[in-house]
């Protein structure tokens, strides 16, 4: 219920998901302090009768949840954030000199040190400063003035002082613990997300490796594969589809190619429009990367069969794969992404516009990988674009023991 209530307050359809958090935050605080602010309120005026020690709190209490009301009618937080934080430093001061010296109070003091922690939560450490000042201040004369207030303290049994110690010291604690467990929570959640995302556009490897450095990475591998795949036909089949239809459909068969990939380790590059393109033995190296990149090609081209037409349409593919050297590493410093380069990327990308619908084409380096397990059926010496001539093959099947 309290969650509910947090997660409309000062709520605007424009905020950020840390606007947001930061919104909750500062709700829960404010809230858990005013109910504090009433609770020590009629505690004090139990316990010291009715007087400016026993006001206060309820003072603070209206200030604060006077805030969250403009903070919400605003759908600006800062006004909270301002009020709950020189509040909570003023306020729990002058409620320290008014009972007397800090062991008079109980050290109540001790409220005021979440007002500067709070104002760490929401502003950068330069903007937090001048809340630390005043926490300081505070404290300063707290502590100068000690013998004086306490002169003039209020009478209070020792037994009271313990309890307002205890209370004062115990509750304030949990606060802080609950508060800030919260705000740890929400960065490590965050922080998935990101890492999530960052794992949706490069290799894991390679995230790390760019988290930790900034570094230029680039690396030079001597044998890997590399598949492309192309939707057959793919103008006229959208021709008809509305935009969103076309990206739903493609979401569709691209989330099954990229379950085969992820099922036989290898690692999708990157999508281009109706194009696909997979890598094997990068970025980790593996002995049989042209036998797994077949295998996982074949059975990409049986699941798209099996997948259920489209106003009557099948979208097919073309496949081609290549084997041999390339370099591997990162471009861009933001959308930045994996990517491979050399002859051997060119080669491939030709074996899949040479192939044919719902056929695997390959090159002859791959063919020598892979002849022992797999049937081939010789294509011919082909003329290929930017290459000249070359032999190449069609992958049938996998052969049987």
């Amino acid at each position: 219920m309290l969650s509910t209530v947090a997660a409309k307050f000062a709520f605007d359809a424009e905020d950020t998901s840390s606007v947001r958090s930061e919104k909750n935050t500062i709700f829960l605080i404010a809230l858990s302090c005013s109910v504090a602010g009433i609770f020590w309120g009629v505690a004090y005026a139990v316990i010291l009768g009715w007087g400016l020690s026993a006001s206060l709190p309820f003072i603070f209490a209206a200030i604060v949840g006077s805030s969250l009301v403009v903070s919400h009618a605003t759908k600006n937080h800062y006004y909270a954030v301002y009020a709950q934080t020189i509040s909570i430093i003023l306020i729990t001061g002058v409620i320290q000199w008014s009972i007397g010296g800090l062991f008079d109070s109980g050290i109540i003091l001790v409220w005021a040190a979440i007002g500067p922690l709070a104002a760490l939560l929401f502003f950068t450490p330069k903007k937090a400063t001048p809340f630390f000042v005043l926490y300081f201040v505070v404290l300063g004369i707290t502590v100068g003035f000690d013998g004086y207030f306490s002169e003039n303290a209020l009478d209070v049994s020792d037994t009271f002082k313990l309890i307002f110690f205890g209370m004062n010291l115990g509750v304030s604690s949990l606060l802080i613990f609950i508060f800030s467990g919260y705000f740890v929570n929400t960065a490590i959640s965050e922080r998935a997300k990101a890492d999530r995302l960052l794992l949706n556009v490069l290799p894991a490897e390679i995230a790390e490796t760019l988290k930790e450095s900034e570094d230029t990475i680039a690396d030079h591998y001597e044998s890997v594969s590399v598949l492309f795949a192309d939707v057959v036909g793919s103008t006229p089949l959208f021709a008809t589809l509305a935009p969103t239809e076309v990206v739903d459909w493609l979401n569709e068969v691209f989330s099954v190619l990229d379950e085969l990939v992820e099922r036989h380790g290898l690692e999708k590059l990157r999508t281009m429009g109706d194009g696909y393109m997979v890598g094997s033995g990068v970025p980790g190296t593996r002995e049989d990367h042209s036998r797994a990149l077949v295998a996982c090609s074949l059975d990409m081209i049986e699941a798209l069969k099996s997948l259920p037409p489209r106003n009557g349409k099948r979208m097919t593919f073309r496949f081609g794969i290549n084997s041999g050297p390339v370099v591997a590493g990162v471009i861009g410093k933001s959308k930045f992404h994996y990517d491979l380069w050399g002859d051997t990327v060119n080669v491939a990308s030709r074996m899949e516009s040479y192939s044919e619908e719902s056929r695997l084409h390959i090159s002859q380096s791959t063919y020598e990988m892979i002849k022992d397990e797999f049937e081939c059926v010789s294509r011919g010496i082909t003329d290929i674009k930017g290459k000249g001539e070359m032999e190449t093959w069609f992958v049938e099947r996998r052969r049987t023991a």
